[in-house]
């Protein structure tokens, strides 16, 4: 069997991770192997990441083996970035004999057709003990590397906002995708003591960092279903995120943790409510608490062996 990613490990981003943890979690039960396109070689079930950068291969597959299981997995450029409503990926779910989102609102996206072989897998995150000893900053930490969809701006905007909070910080982990971007965190570093753009750092730094935090902020524009999120998850770790699909989806319709996209002033009052609001970080540490069984590998196994199952002995919708 195949894995299609668009990205590989030099990438490092969402669709190579979930590729490699995809193909970890079934190990015991299927040979799966990752490429990046499909090189014609017949293989007897095919898993794509991304209907719209996978399109060609997606195509090329369906038509050299049109009775073949063919799952097409949604990512976030799919259904909520520059391909929506791109012909390639309608395109793509048309081929596909089984279609898989990455959270539950995702599904508001497809067509009845297209919902009617469709299910939701939510991606697990290994668990992360909290480093809760007596600190003498209160940190928020944005993990994402620095680029549009993101909005990093909102957090530096946010932060000019929290200017001069004794023992506030903000520590913004993620490489400088758009060198622009790169300019406005270090500017922000300048004006605002406060914030700390880390840059790009190794995973298990980054959930170091996260253990320590006393929230995660997620402040995408658009966004399928962000890891980090789900990391927080499963560390314990309070979410304040924008009120998109991606994190309506992953931390569910009434979380109390939400600010409107962009809205810098409505992220800054709410850092400072979960800062000085005790019952408030309470509701948002059991909301999360609530969420957090989802997301363990066990859950994520099952669901991917499940799909497997029925790839295998299902004919093509």
């Amino acid at each position: 069997m195949l894995i299609l990613s668009p990205a590989l490990a030099a990438s490092n981003n969402g669709n190579w991770r979930t590729a490699e943890r995809w193909q970890r979690l079934l190990r015991a039960d299927a040979d799966l192997h990752i490429q990046q396109v499909w090189d014609g070689t017949p293989v007897r079930a095919m898993i794509a990441l991304n209907a719209w950068r996978s399109a060609d291969s997606i195509a090329r597959f369906r038509a050299a083996a049109p009775q073949a299981p063919l799952c097409v997995v949604l990512t976030g450029t799919d259904l909520y970035g520059r391909a929506q409503p791109d012909a390639l990926v309608r395109q793509s779910l048309h081929c596909a004999s089984h279609i898989v989102v990455l959270q539950a609102e995702a599904l508001r996206g497809l067509s009845p057709q297209e919902r009617g072989k469709a299910r939701v897998i939510l991606q697990s995150a290994t668990r992360q003990r909290r480093h809760d000893q007596a600190r003498r900053s209160f940190d928020f930490v944005a993990v994402g590397h620095l680029r549009d969809e993101k909005d990093p701006l909102t957090l530096m905007a946010a932060a000019r906002l929290l200017r001069g909070q004794p023992g506030l910080r903000i520590l913004h982990i993620g490489a400088a995708l758009d060198p622009r971007l790169g300019e406005a965190a270090r500017r922000t570093m300048d004006e605002c003591p406060g914030y700390r753009w880390l840059g790009a750092l190794p995973a298990a730094a980054a959930r170091r960092w996260m253990a320590r935090a006393r929230a995660l902020v997620h402040m995408s524009r658009l966004e399928g279903g962000a890891h980090a999120v789900i990391e927080a998850l499963r560390s314990d770790l309070p979410v304040l995120g924008s009120r998109i699909d991606g994190n309506v989806g992953l931390l569910g319709p009434d979380y109390e943790g939400y600010f409107p996209v962009g809205d810098a002033a409505a992220l800054a009052a709410l850092m400072l409510r979960l800062r000085d609001d005790v019952r408030f970080a309470a509701r948002l540490r059991a909301q999360c608490a609530a969420r957090e069984p989802l997301f363990t590998p066990r859950a994520e196994a099952a669901a991917l062996r499940a799909l497997l199952a029925d790839m295998l002995r299902s004919p093509p919708a």
